[in-house]
């Protein structure tokens, strides 16, 4: 039984949960105990049951995790009786009825639109030659590259999924900004931590890989979360 408390990291579109490991070795050594939810990312419904999976098992309250579209799948799946706190990483926080389509579907004038390619037979990929500018601007080249050529592909059902009951209207939320994320651009992340009133940190210069690329800030914000 962890002396600190159970935390469960949920990983978003185009990746798999191996990218949250700094963010697990930073946690595990301040005695949490660490769960991974692998989202196959081909709907909503099936990530949030994939997440309930995991936090059925763990032995305790949960503080749920979740990075861009995963910010989707713990505002559904956060719901479940466990979960006591939500912790968002440059992350989508969709209200009742919308979904990570609906929230990006109408940029600003200027901002950054994400290299997502036409959709091939339902699911999406990043532009592989766009993928270090846009998701991973502040990892080592060789690093970003193998990100790219191992893009998880991302089901329209993921995308268009929406959310019907909010947990962050009736459970304390936490947001970390990356502020220099060319996936979700940071004022609609600020938008969004405002509008579920979530205490908020922010990492300059930070890429929407903020959580491979700094996950002592992550880890931190997610034990504020912890500590609720």
């Amino acid at each position: 039984m962890s002396t600190a408390g159970n935390v469960v990291l949920v990983h978003g579109g185009f990746v798999d949960g191996s990218g949250w490991q700094g963010v697990y070795d930073a946690l595990k050594a301040d005695g949490y105990n660490v769960a991974i939810v692998q989202n196959p990312t081909l709907s909503l419904d099936g990530d949030v049951a994939a997440t309930h999976q995991v936090i059925v098992a763990q032995p305790g309250p949960v503080t749920l995790v979740g990075h861009s579209y995963g910010g989707a799948v713990i505002t559904q799946a956060g719901n479940h009786e466990k979960v006591t706190s939500l912790a968002y990483i440059a992350a989508f926080a969709p209200d009742k009825g919308e979904s990570v389509g609906t929230l990006i579907a109408d940029p600003p004038p200027g901002a950054p639109v994400p290299p997502i390619l036409p959709p091939n037979q339902g699911f999406l990929f990043l532009d592989r030659g766009k993928f270090a500018g846009s998701f991973a601007g502040d990892l080592p080249r060789a690093q970003a590259e193998f990100m790219a050529d191992s893009q998880v592909p991302w089901g329209l059902d993921a995308l268009n999924g929406a959310v019907s009951q909010p947990a962050w209207r009736t459970k304390p939320a936490w947001y970390l900004v990356a502020g220099d994320d060319h996936m979700i651009p940071p004022p609609a992340q600020r938008a969004m931590a405002e509008r579920i009133g979530a205490q908020v940190v922010e990492v300059p210069g930070a890429s929407h890989s903020v959580y491979v690329s700094q996950p002592v800030a992550v880890a931190d914000l997610i034990k504020q979360a912890a500590r609720g």
